[in-house]
């Protein structure tokens, strides 16, 4: 008898097809190939499925809408045939005689269960409901990308079509609402001048949309070209009252007078900050030659700053950062290099890097510059060069109480040096080294709460912002791993608070997820709102610029949470069992998947397979989700009566017996470790 609820629990597969109707109705496979739907009719019946949003449509109401008012005679048999041949075609892999997992039958008809992504649509809505909380840039951004996603117009192949008309309609006014945002983003962005050839056109081809002539004017007036807005919005008025008999509404009678007063609320907001911006990287262009070193560090210091926005901005500090490193290596200085690289002290609390290649790159660097560095080097820059090794080489694999790393060794020798130079802004950057190597067992959560607390301590008393946020994220993280709720609540609410005021967005994924966390395992949510809460989050994480945490998280959440509830695993989201291998299921489990795969095997019945795959599981890297693989590897091997396997992973988990299951990383829970070892213990 295990000592856990949900041992029984089984995986389902999922398939992974997307849908287009942004343009003709078509679909795609994992790859990206197309698929082949067949003919127009077998098109019909997908598109009215997919206009139906996972809602059942009844065969009668296939029937009727496929044929109007003229059904022939097997007219229920043919559509079944067109299901027919639509499943052969969407899911080809399928088994003889299993049950269709994406165009199921229910009821009186069909439902497609396309995921919330699977449909281009879908997620055009979404992305422009998104940009109209975002500032002006990222709505520019966000817009850009999701108008690429138009191919023609909505269900292109189907305009005649009766069931059709009301959602293609209502897509093309929010297409154009789109381009109307992005419009306005763009006014509050840049010179007007340059918006005014787009919302020319865009007025043409739409000119009875209100908002755009406005645009227009408002775009016009701001280059500079009144008598050209006010003629603008008297073309608007003729247009409107000769043609549909009304006047123009309020804000376009508004504008006319504001641009008649020359309202100051009509000019752009002044960009004090931009132009103080503008001005310093002027005169520093014109002050320091182009070739000169000095430019190299000032890079470096403008990447840290770039890195800390997030998103695209940290993607690129990233790319420029090896490309900086580069550069200082050419030059044949050491301690230039080490310069360069040390000074890129940006705090990492994830301990999976977004980019191992990049990061080796790095860490490589650094050696050689340690290496080339005269004995008349400040000691400093030794220890900013040993933390930068100890960062990046992060996410080691040895066998717990495994011979140290390099890494390791970094770490203590820059703690070595800082603590013996008394630099505060020194010591937090080699604490963050600290943290990074503080993994080579389970169950350091209270060593790291202890870094944590000593960053917080430095930090606030020397006004180093940056480290202070790190500092309560990894208070925040070892809490939840000690199962001090309360306690992570007040790191949370700290941290948010410095994030306001001293702008990182970054922070907000990490607070988003634990506060999903904390809905799911304090027992105050269903198991629909957790998921809820975790999908919520994981959407936080779209062009957050962090892959090396986005992949292969999500899943992994929601099947934590369902096995620690005794739920069915679905990682597609619907709860009911399944017995095929998880090879089929089509979940990407990301860097996950080797310690997930003996867990759903398992739990599907496949012990054969599962007991195989124990016998080739490595052990899990050593990061904030190692105790979660070890009891994923632990719960397989009670399933499946693993001896050696349950050795190992008892021995493993023990160190952690106090602790919550990879709630150390503050995402995500696996429950009490205490509770996994005795179902390790009734099995020996």
């Amino acid at each position: 008898m295990s000592a856990l609820p949900w041992l029984p629990g089984k995986a389902v597969a999922a398939v992974r097809v997307e849908f287009g109707v942004l343009g003709p109705v078509t679909a795609w496979d994992e790859a990206g190939g197309v698929i082949d739907v067949k003919g127009p009719r077998h098109r019909a019946v997908l598109a009215r499925l997919i206009v139906a949003r996972r809602r059942v449509v009844p065969v009668s109401r296939l029937v009727a809408d496929l044929w109007e008012d003229d059904p022939p005679e097997g007219a229920v048999g043919a559509v079944r045939t067109f299901v027919a041949a639509l499943r052969r075609a969407l899911e080809p892999d399928r088994p003889p005689r299993s049950a269709p997992r994406l165009l199921v039958t229910e009821g009186p008809g069909y439902v497609l269960h396309a995921g919330p992504d699977a449909v281009d649509a879908w997620r055009f809505e979404r992305a422009v409901a998104a940009a109209a909380t975002q500032p002006a840039d990222g709505a520019i951004e966000r817009l850009e990308e999701a108008l690429g996603w138009w191919r023609g117009p909505a269900y292109a192949d189907f305009a005649d079509q009766a069931w059709a008309v009301a959602e293609r309609s209502r897509l093309a006014e929010l297409r154009l609402h789109a381009v109307e945002r992005q419009a306005e983003a763009r006014l509050a962005m840049g010179p007007a001048a340059e918006a005014v050839p787009d919302l020319d056109a865009h007025v043409a081809e739409h000119p009875w949309r209100e908002d755009a002539w406005r645009l227009l004017a408002l775009a016009l007036y701001r280059a500079g070209r009144q008598g050209d807005a006010l003629a603008v919005l008297r073309r608007a008025r003729t247009l409107l009252v000769e043609h549909l008999g009304v006047d123009p509404g309020p804000r376009l009678r508004g504008l006319e007078a504001d641009i008649l007063h020359h309202a100051p609320h009509l000019d752009p907001a002044p960009d004090a900050a931009g132009s103080v911006w503008a001005q310093a990287a002027a005169a520093y262009d014109r002050s320091v030659p182009s070739g000169a070193r000095a430019r190299l560090e000032s890079t470096v210091s403008l990447m840290r700053d770039l890195a800390l926005t997030g998103g695209a901005g940290l993607s690129a500090a990233r790319r420029h950062r090896v490309a900086a490193v580069a550069a200082a290596e050419e030059l044949g200085d050491a301690e230039l290099t080490a310069r360069v690289i040390g000074s890129y002290d940006v705090p990492a609390i994830w301990t999976r890097s977004d980019d191992p290649a990049q990061a080796a790159q790095v860490v490589a660097a650094a050696e050689r510059a340690l290496a080339a560095l005269p004995p008349t080097a400040p000691d400093a820059t030794r220890a900013r060069l040993l933390a930068t090794i100890a960062l990046e080489s992060r996410s080691g694999v040895p066998e717990p109480h495994g011979p140290a790393t390099r890494g390791d060794e970094a770490a203590r020798q820059a703690e070595e040096i800082a603590r013996r130079l008394d630099d505060p802004a020194l010591l937090v950057f080699v604490l963050n080294g600290v943290f990074m190597q503080s993994f080579h067992r389970t169950g350091l959560a209270g060593r790291r709460d202890e870094i944590g607390a000593e960053v917080v301590a430095l930090s606030a008393r020397h006004g180093l912002s940056t480290y202070e946020i790190l500092g309560h994220l990894v208070r925040l993280q070892a809490r939840c791993a000690l199962g001090d709720f309360a306690g992570a609540d007040r790191h949370a609410a700290a941290v948010e608070r410095l994030a306001q005021r001293h702008e990182r967005p970054l922070v907000g994924v990490f607070t988003g997820w634990y506060r999903a966390l904390r809905l799911d395992t304090t027992g105050k949510a269903t198991a629909d709102e957790a998921e809820t809460a975790y999908r919520e989050a994981a959407a936080r994480l779209d062009g957050a610029g962090m892959p090396g945490l986005e992949r292969g998280l999500l899943p992994l959440a929601l099947l934590c949470m369902r096995a620690r509830r005794g739920l069915p695993l679905c990682p597609d989201g619907r709860r009911r069992p399944h017995r095929a291998p998880p090879e089929t299921d089509g979940t990407d489990w990301g860097p996950y998947e080797p310690w997930v795969r003996p867990f759903l095997l398992a739990a599907g019945g496949h012990h054969r397979e599962a007991a195989a795959a124990l016998r080739e599981v490595p052990a899990p890297p050593r990061d904030l989700l190692t105790e979660a693989m070890w009891c994923l590897v632990a719960r397989a091997a009670v399933i499946v009566g693993d001896r050696e396997a349950i050795l190992r992973a008892r021995d493993a988990l023990a160190p952690a017996a106090g602790e919550l299951a990879g709630a150390g990383s503050g995402l995500l829970s696996l429950g009490p470790v205490a509770d996994h070892l005795a179902a390790l213990r009734e099995c020996r």
